[in-house]
């Protein structure tokens, strides 16, 4: 699926993989950072939900956003992160590897806090 969003008034396209509650919860844990794709959860009420990198072992970007698909707030998350999380609900939640397959959309984000 083609996901659209903006970013410091650059518009970024990017194809994404819905997921499904299993995958909610797998997220990227055990991926291959070469196969890796980015993934989209959508979720029906604003949450707070922490995230965790935890059995991912390559750092991926993570990009929260409101349900009008602003960006909240967006973080480079490192392997094996016991715990990442924002302070204001969220709607949607977009991780993307940092790999070839990204490296042009990781690139627009080049400002992304570490």
């Amino acid at each position: 699926m083609k996901f659209n969003f903006r970013y410091k008034n650059k518009r970024i396209k990017i194809n994404v993989k819905v997921c499904n509650s299993f995958k909610k919860f797998l997220g990227l844990m055990f991926a291959r950072k070469k196969k890796a794709r980015a993934l989209l959860f959508d979720f029906e009420k604003p949450s707070k939900i922490a995230i965790h990198s935890w059995f991912v072992f390559f750092p991926f970007v993570a990009i929260w956003l409101d349900n009008k698909n602003k960006v909240i707030d967006l973080r480079v998350v490192r392997p094996f992160r016991f715990y990442v999380s924002i302070k204001k609900p969220f709607s949607k939640l977009v991780e993307i590897p940092i790999n070839r397959r990204y490296r042009g959309v990781v690139k627009l984000l080049s400002s992304v806090p570490k």
